[in-house]
């Protein structure tokens, strides 16, 4: 359309602050970029975590269940399902909490007990060195997950249960993602 009317062409003067806005927005556009948190580039010239790092974290025994899904699930996430690692340059120390309440009231029951349960789940979480025991890295993460709660004992039970699974499987991820952005932190010495 640099044209006008019957192949009139525009005034010059529009023509190059047209030009000159479309290469100023495609230096703009250049400039941003986008990396992967789990790439594998020298940590210290891209500003995030390898994924080298990432499966050099030991995680220490829990002593609950849904804790020790949080951890397997944690463990495949950082090593692809090799396991520990075995000289291990991080460790890291997982404390898990879970609570359940009523989220609402679905229908109407003899006993008016609410039908929809809600899941959450925190992890407070420790990053030590292991070659110094100083701490790089520390944080919370929280994660809920909707449930419902049916008549039967052993099915409210059930889903109480799968509830959990969810967000053990759920607050993994969400730990996998902050200790890389911590490490890459940690890494790069800011």
């Amino acid at each position: 359309m640099l044209f006008g009317k019957q192949g009139e062409s525009l005034n010059p003067t529009f023509r190059v602050s047209l030009l000159a806005g479309l290469a100023f927005s495609l230096a703009v556009a250049s400039g941003c970029t986008v990396h992967p948190l789990m790439a594998t580039p020298d940590v210290t010239s891209s500003g995030y975590a390898s994924v080298p790092a990432l499966s050099s974290i030991a995680i220490a025994p829990v002593d609950t269940r849904y804790a020790q899904e949080v951890r397997n699930h944690l463990i495949f996430l950082l090593n692809g399902g090799a396991g520990q690692p075995s000289g291990a340059r991080y460790t890291l120390d997982l404390s898990v909490r879970r609570s359940s309440s009523a989220a609402a009231r679905v229908q109407v029951r003899t006993d008016n007990e609410p039908t929809s349960s809600l899941m959450t789940m925190t992890a407070d979480y420790k990053v030590t060195d292991s070659g110094t025991g100083s701490v790089v890295a520390t944080g919370r993460r929280q994660i809920s997950s909707a449930y419902d709660v049916p008549r039967q004992e052993f099915a409210a039970l059930r889903a109480e249960r799968d509830a959990e699974n969810r967000a053990a499987r759920e607050l993994a991820e969400q730990l996998r993602l902050a200790l890389g952005q911590d490490l890459a932190r940690a890494e790069n010495g800011s």
